[in-house]
């Protein structure tokens, strides 16, 4: 799949959660492989801060991302309705320091995403896929939050409260197309009892009935009940009257699915989209985020994932085929079949025996794969990306111009499968090509080069 950004920009308006002063938020088209940016258009130089879990400083009742003088509060709500839309690129433009609560769902941004239309981009876009279970728990508060292994993106949420009104609820997401309908109109909640402490200590003061579902549940005083409603500037009630203070709610378990919204919105900061299962127990922005934090340590650590390799799935080129396009023989045809093929991308297989006649010499006690011969099989994969291209490859060949920043990290030897990952950097023009190719074994990357090659018709 390609990326995606939004065709037209368009803005939201509103008060922010905890600061309660008037916002503008713009969300506005992208480049590719941009991401998601934020930049502070009420900051002198108007600094920029690509959203992701590395800048997460603070988790108290929303997620506040910084770095150095830059602060920006309560993200998860849009960052959640980018993802849902399969946004890969978007720059937000906020001239304060806090989002718009709106009303305290995603319903209000989806709406605006839908109205400025998504666009298509030439860049191809990049999964975090999930190979291993991922976790991160919080043992003090027993909340817990895991990632693992799927073919697609869903997840399910658990939370629970010692509360007679809201104990344990549950939602579930299995198809991310059904987030309009079923999770971005959740609103956020709080308790009663939580709102004098919060008011203490600067935040929700732009928290009302309209942006957020009111909870009773624990008996006050009714001057005590009052003060509150007075501090929120929302009419007086009977204090032995226990429930939603909203009325109605949206869905039954809307709580819950507000909780599935918020851990879309906080996964969200890894950068890219995840295939895997997630499991919510008891989630909050700070087991959340921690999950996040992991995940982008991984990616961190792998510039790139290894291309998924299923050995029952049919190639999209056999060895037969190869040789149809490649004029290479025995003992120099070094891929073995290819198992995916855009118009910039391709990734191939080379599986490594010991009775490849380099070992007899490369080293006899010692076998190990030379170095250039994993540099010629990338090569050889990446001229079956350019060659496929032509209906007659076969009268076509490509020949190296240059190679540059060649890496080796780890040596390969009989029994390794190599997986060779090779993407254009640039389109052809005048016959030449640019690429960079990653050689995988075992997931991790062994080794890397970037590529320049002539294609020239045989004589």
């Amino acid at each position: 799949m390609k990326q995606q950004t939004l065709k037209n920009a368009f803005t939201l308006s509103g008060k922010g959660l905890h600061t309660g002063v008037e916002v503008n938020l713009r969300l506005c088209p992208a480049v590719e492989n941009s991401g998601i940016v934020i930049r502070r258009t009420d900051i002198k130089g108007n600094p920029e801060l690509r959203a992701l879990a590395d800048y997460v400083t603070e988790t108290q009742r929303g997620t506040v991302l910084k770095k150095g003088d830059f602060q920006i509060s309560t993200i998860e709500h849009v960052m959640s309705a980018l993802y849902a839309c399969g946004i890969d690129n978007c720059l937000l433009e906020i001239d304060g320091c806090e989002f718009p609560i709106l009303d305290g769902s995603a319903h209000y941004i989806l709406e605006g995403i839908e109205k400025a239309k998504i666009v298509e981009q030439n860049a191809e876009k990049e999964y975090f896929v999930v190979r291993k279970p991922i976790r991160f728990q919080l043992p003090e508060t027993g909340a817990e939050i895991c990632v693992l292994p799927d073919d697609h993106f869903c997840i399910d949420v658990h939370i629970g409260f010692p509360s007679d009104v809201l104990r344990n609820q549950y939602a579930s997401l299995s198809d991310i197309s059904n987030y309009k309908t079923e999770i971005a109109s959740a609103r956020t909640f709080v308790f009663v009892r939580e709102i004098l402490p919060l008011i203490k200590q600067n935040l929700i003061r732009g928290g009302d009935l309209q942006n957020a579902i009111v909870i009773y549940d624990e008996f006050l005083e009714q001057n005590e009940f009052d003060k509150i409603a007075d501090l929120m500037e929302q009419p007086r009630r009977d204090a032995h009257t226990m429930g939603y203070l909203n009325g109605s709610l949206k869905f039954d378990n809307e709580p819950a699915r507000h909780k599935l919204l918020d851990v879309i919105g906080d996964l969200a900061l890894i950068g890219m989209p995840i295939r895997g299962k997630v499991i919510a127990t008891y989630p909050g922005h700070r087991v959340n985020t921690g999950l996040a934090k992991l995940i982008r340590k991984e990616i961190k650590m792998q510039e790139k994932q290894c291309p998924e390799y299923d050995d029952s799935i049919e190639p999209i080129l056999d060895v037969n085929q190869i040789r149809r396009m490649l004029p290479h023989r025995f003992p120099f045809l070094l891929v073995d079949k290819v198992i995916e093929m855009t118009d910039r991308l391709v990734v191939g297989v080379k599986n490594v025996t010991v009775n490849e006649p380099f070992f007899a010499g490369h080293f006899p006690n010692e076998p190990v794969m030379p170095g250039v011969l994993i540099v010629e099989a990338m090569a050889q994969t990446g001229g079956l990306l350019v060659l496929h291209k032509f209906e007659d490859a076969e009268k076509y060949s490509t020949y190296f111009m240059k190679i540059d920043n060649v890496k080796f990290r780890n040596k390969v030897v009989p029994g390794d499968t190599l997986i060779f990952r090779l993407e254009l950097l640039d389109d052809i023009r005048r016959g030449c090509s640019q690429m960079r190719g990653l050689a995988f074994v075992g997931g991790k990357i062994v080794a890397e080069a970037e590529f320049m090659a002539q294609i020239t018709k045989n004589k």
